[in-house]
Formats: C-alpha cells, sequence, structure tokens
C-alpha cells in the first residue's frame, strides 16, 4: 500500500493553485528578506517568469521537512497552504538544510503566513491614499544629502502609499559649487524651477492623484523656495528627518511646544524675520549685515524646544503655516505689502518647505532669504522669492 500511495503523488500543480500561489505572494519571493520580484530578470530587468514552487513539507517523504501530516494524505503535499513562492537561490537555499533544522516547516509557515498577511494588508489601502513621491537633495555645506527610498516607502507607510515605488520623482542636481557663491544659488534656483514645471506641474494637471509626499535634505533657501512652488493648494505631506531616534517616521507631539512672535520693540527701518527654531539667531548677526537701522520680527519657540530635532509630528507644520499666515499680516499691516522682506532662517527641513507653501503669491511682500555660511562666519544673500522691485 505505501509504495501505491507514492506513485499517487506526482509534481504537477494545477494552474489554479499556481494562480493562488501568485495571488497571495504579489509576484515576490516569500523567503524572509529576499523580496525579489519574480517576473522579471534582476539583471537585464526582462520579463521572464524566475520563480519556483518551494514545498513546505517535502514533495518526497525523505526530503528535509518529510511529509509532516501529510503522511496520510500525500495527494495535499501541492496544495496553496504547502507552497512559497520562492527565486531559486532561496529554494536551493532551503532545500540544502537536509534534515529540515534551520530552515524547519513551522518557520517556512511563519514566513508565508507574515508575507501573505503584508500583501494584504498593502493592498488592502484606499486608491485615495496614493502619492506621488518627491525627492529632493543638494549640497548642504561640505555635505551631501543622500536619499534612501525604502526609509521613505517605510515612513509613508500605512497613512500613504507611493503611486509607483520604483518611479518616485527626483528633483536633485549635482552642483560643483560651493554654497558661499553666487553661482551656487543661482544654479540651483533656476534648476529647481526647471525640474519641477518638467516633472511635478504635468503631475499636478493631468494625473489623477494629486497627492505628494517630499523627502529633502538642502539648504533651508531652497526648501522655502520648494514648498513656494508645490503652495498649500496642493495637498502635499512635508516628512522630517528625525535623528533620535533615526528616521522619517513621526513621534508623539512634544509636550509643551508652540510657536512664539516677538514684535520689534521700535520700527525704525526694513522689515526682518528671524526665524529661531532650530538654534538662536543672536540679532547683532543680522545688524552686521542689514545695518542697524531695522525691524527685527521673531519667530520661536519655548527655549528647551530649540534644537535639530524639535519637529516631531505633523501637526507641528500645520502650525507653522497657521503662524506664518499670521505673521505676513501682521508685518504687511506695519510695513506695506511692497516692501521686501530679510529672512534669516534657522529651522528644519519640514517647517522650511512649509514656510514656503503657506506663502500667498499675489499677497505677499517678497522674500529675501538669507543663508548662514560657515566658510563666511556671516549670513549671505541666497535666494529672492517674489518680485524685489
Amino acid at each position: 500500500m505505501g509504495e501505491k500511495k507514492v506513485k499517487e503523488v506526482t509534481r504537477y500543480i494545477k494552474k489554479e493553485v499556481e494562480r493562488e500561489l501568485w495571488a497571495r505572494a504579489a509576484g515576490r519571493c516569500q523567503f524572509n528578506g529576499c523580496n525579489r520580484i519574480m517576473y522579471k530578470s534582476p539583471v537585464t530587468q526582462e520579463r521572464v517568469n524566475i520563480s519556483e514552487k518551494a514545498h513546505i513539507y517535502s514533495f518526497s517523504e525523505d526530503g528535509p521537512r518529510g511529509w509532516g501530516p501529510f503522511k496520510k494524505n500525500p495527494q495535499s503535499l501541492n496544495g496553496a497552504d504547502n507552497l512559497m513562492l520562492m527565486c531559486h537561490d532561496c529554494h536551493k537555499t532551503i532545500d540544502q538544510d537536509k534534515d529540515g533544522s534551520k530552515y524547519s516547516a513551522s518557520l517556512l509557515q511563519q514566513w508565508k503566513k507574515e508575507h501573505e498577511h503584508r500583501v494584504i494588508t498593502v493592498t488592502g489601502i484606499a486608491a485615495n491614499r496614493k502619492s506621488h513621491v518627491v525627492f529632493y537633495g543638494s549640497n548642504i555645506g561640505e555635505q551631501r544629502s543622500p536619499l534612501q527610498q525604502e526609509d521613505a516607502m517605510e515612513a509613508m507607510f500605512p497613512e500613504r502609499y507611493p503611486v509607483v515605488s520604483e518611479n518616485s520623482v527626483c528633483l536633485s542636481m549635482s552642483c560643483s559649487h560651493e554654497d558661499k557663491t553666487a553661482a551656487f544659488w543661482e544654479s540651483e534656483s533656476a534648476h529647481l524651477n526647471r525640474v519641477f514645471d518638467q516633472k511635478v506641474l504635468p503631475l499636478i494637471e493631468s494625473d489623477q492623484t494629486k497627492h505628494f509626499s517630499l523627502f529633502c535634505l538642502a539648504p533651508i533657501p531652497l526648501l522655502i523656495q520648494l514648498g513656494a512652488l508645490f503652495t498649500d493648494k496642493i495637498s502635499v505631506d512635508s516628512y522630517q528627518p528625525i535623528r533620535e531616534p533615526k528616521g522619517w517616521h513621526w513621534q508623539e507631539f512634544p509636550e509643551g511646544f508652540e510657536f512664539i512672535v516677538k514684535k520689534p520693540e521700535v520700527v525704525n527701518g526694513a522689515p526682518v524675520l528671524v526665524i529661531s527654531l532650530s538654534d538662536i539667531i543672536n540679532h547683532e548677526r543680522i545688524r552686521k549685515v542689514m545695518g542697524e537701522q531695522v525691524s527685527i520680527w521673531e519667530l520661536t519657540v519655548p527655549e528647551e524646544h530649540i534644537g535639530n530635532d524639535n519637529i516631531r509630528n505633523s501637526a507641528q507644520l500645520s502650525m507653522m503655516r497657521t503662524i506664518i499666515r499670521k505673521l505676513m499680516v501682521l508685518i504687511k499691516d506695519v510695513h506695506g505689502s511692497t516692501t521686501p522682506l530679510s529672512v534669516f532662517p534657522a529651522m528644519s527641513v519640514s517647517c522650511s518647505i512649509e514656510m514656503g507653501r503657506a506663502r500667498m503669491p499675489k499677497a505677499d511682500m517678497p522674500w529675501i532669504i538669507y543663508d548662514q555660511n560657515n566658510k563666511e562666519k556671516k549670513f549671505i544673500t541666497a535666494i529672492i522669492i517674489g518680485d524685489s522691485q
């Protein structure tokens, strides 16, 4: 009887079982940590089926993991519950474990369950949660600004997910100029305007998805410019690189955080907005650049919240947009809507973007944005937004 039972077991896997296996695996290798796409070559990217159907309990009774509970019904070995979609390398790896001690049936079942649960979770997100992922990096002093796509995707989930995970919008350029030079600011600013028109505007005008997720690491003036290009009319999530714990994930709202507006004691000159969020900017540094006849307005936070890691929750960005709009009204009431406003900022990536988004192009005064240059050891003029004439 035992011999007859073995002969009845074949390697043939029904088409409907294969279709179910592919669907449950979402066309990716189910070996934990591999996740390789099974429908194209990892080398040439040509469309080709590189998948194999790996048995959890082995096809052969004396295989790595034996028949286990299928001893009485080996015909069910080829069912979808006992199969995993794998690439050749991973399939070979589990079957080289001859006694099944490292890659046990229970471990493989756990991996299969976790993989398929992840597929169900991700594909179950409503279509209106899609977002265009935008990366923007630029030189910051002597440092480069690498952006990791995997980190960004993880930060978005589960609130948002990319329209096409492999085709994010990259606005970055590599500029050979040092950031103390006028050529740096001119070339970077012109490039940002140009590439925004080329890559983002068509999506705003014609693509069904009107939401964007921004992951940026660049000097503050360029980030303000980027925000001004998007405006607050477009749905945007600006993400913040947090140092502790490291990553782009939002944390709990920091207790006691608030924005504080300090008005000038005497209005006796050109309007200046000092933004002391990540650091306190001494007003003497402003007067060395602008002269004594200035009216200094300041946006800051409680002293215990000043620092590079003070923006930890997306609600703080909504607060930032609100306070900037109020500030613009206050400053315009005193200085007029055509007087240029000199901006000296020390703030985070996300706040910089949101400040730009809060700008009202037709209503707000021109902004002359300065940048602290460590080589020059002073603030220098970087970018002008709006008509400064």
